[in-house]
């Protein structure tokens, strides 16, 4: 629910970016690469893609004085910070949306969060979106104290359609009767309304949690 949500909202802004100096960059997190979803892969991945294909020469040549040194290595979280403001300012304006913010490792959460805390107060022009689970909203409001929330919660129609619509592609009907098909979509809607997730906008001062209707309202975004 959360993927797609973000996903919306990348196209959108995308959209919107089109023929301006603006920027628009994604990052997933996924429970399966914890590990190597480290606080320096997300902010090199944010900032490559913020730089695009024309690679600027100070990029170039960081990433070239870390490989000649002994055994190789890329930039330092600082290094990257240091070249995503520089980045930063050559842009009119940057979005930055980070999914499934609960599944970042705890011991690298702070980090992010202190990151792109820097990124927005550093950058009036910068706005970042987040989500994730609500377990995550008390370390965000440690880093936002000024935070609204608004909890996305999943809507029970649009996950029975998709389930209906699920089954009616399913290349082995027979192998479902219809009780074992009824208690499935029972089961699932009754997990579905313990599900919770948050979404993040965040602004130079403060976070705003959005509900998917308000999506489609640019203004968020200004």
């Amino acid at each position: 629910m959360a993927r797609n949500t973000s996903s919306i909202v990348i196209d959108s802004l995308c959209d919107q970016a089109r023929g301006e100096y603006t920027a628009v960059a994604g990052f997933y997190y996924d429970f399966f690469a914890q590990q190597e979803q480290t606080v320096t892969n997300v902010m090199g991945s944010i900032l490559k893609q913020l730089v695009g294909r024309d690679i600027p020469k100070y990029i170039r040549e960081a990433f070239q004085q870390g490989e000649g040194e002994i055994g190789g290595r890329g930039p330092r979280l600082a290094d990257l910070m240091a070249m995503l403001r520089t980045t930063i300012a050559s842009l009119c304006r940057v979005f930055i949306c980070i999914d499934a913010l609960d599944e970042c490792l705890p011991k690298h959460l702070p980090d992010l969060l202190e990151s792109l805390r820097n990124i927005a107060w550093e950058s009036p022009t910068t706005r970042i979106f987040l989500t994730g689970r609500t377990h995550a909203k008390e370390e965000v409001q440690r880093y936002f104290p000024t935070a609204a929330v608004v909890p996305i919660s999943p809507n029970t129609d649009d996950i029975k359609n998709c389930l209906e619509m699920k089954f009616g592609r399913d290349v082995y009907p027979e192998a479902m009767n219809d009780g074992l098909r009824a208690a499935i979509v029972r089961i699932i809607l009754e997990k579905s309304s313990d599900m919770c997730v948050e979404a993040f906008t965040i602004s130079t001062l403060s976070i705003i949690y959005t509900y998917p209707r308000l999506y489609a309202d640019s203004s968020l975004f200004r």
